[in-house]
């Protein structure tokens, strides 16, 4: 452990996603907001916008997988190891519509030493479940600077 990490690993975990949300440009433009973070765990809230809407209506699909995509990654590098997806499915379950407040909330399944395997829930405001993610993330050599110095 470096000196200046913090040796509480909810400590850690609560560094690590607001070093790496402050970089996230994408998931601050789609106006996702870290709502609990824990070692391993996520959970990442997001209001359906009108720019967000597909042809038919409905929230786009693909922003519903960022929004779970996101998540996962703030869950899988919470231990302040930079780790990235190496893949991910998703299963759309119920539509989302314009002003829905969605949650995804990301477990880890299994970690090992450089993999891990990720569940995500989407439910919206209702609890209504809108889809499930998994993710498969790969741990990259070293450990990511960002989440031991932020100030």
């Amino acid at each position: 452990m470096k000196r200046d990490e913090p040796a509480d690993p909810r400590a850690l975990a609560q560094r690590s996603a607001t070093a790496l949300y402050a970089a996230d440009l994408a998931s601050q433009s789609l106006g996702m907001r870290l709502a609990a973070i824990a070692p391993r765990e996520c959970t990442v809230t997001m209001t359906v916008r009108g720019d967000m809407i597909n042809g038919l209506g409905t929230c786009h699909g693909g922003i519903i997988f960022a929004l779970a995509d996101s998540a996962f990654a703030f869950a899988c590098n919470s231990d302040g190891a930079a780790t990235v997806a190496a893949s991910s499915t998703v299963e759309f379950l119920a539509a989302a519509r314009v002003g829905d407040e969605l949650t995804a909330t990301a477990r880890a399944v299994w970690q090992g030493r450089r993999a891990g395997l990720y569940d995500v829930q989407v439910v919206d405001q209702q609890g209504t479940l809108i889809a499930l993610f998994r993710g498969r993330s790969q741990r990259l050599s070293g450990r990511d600077p960002r989440a031991v110095e932020l100030k």
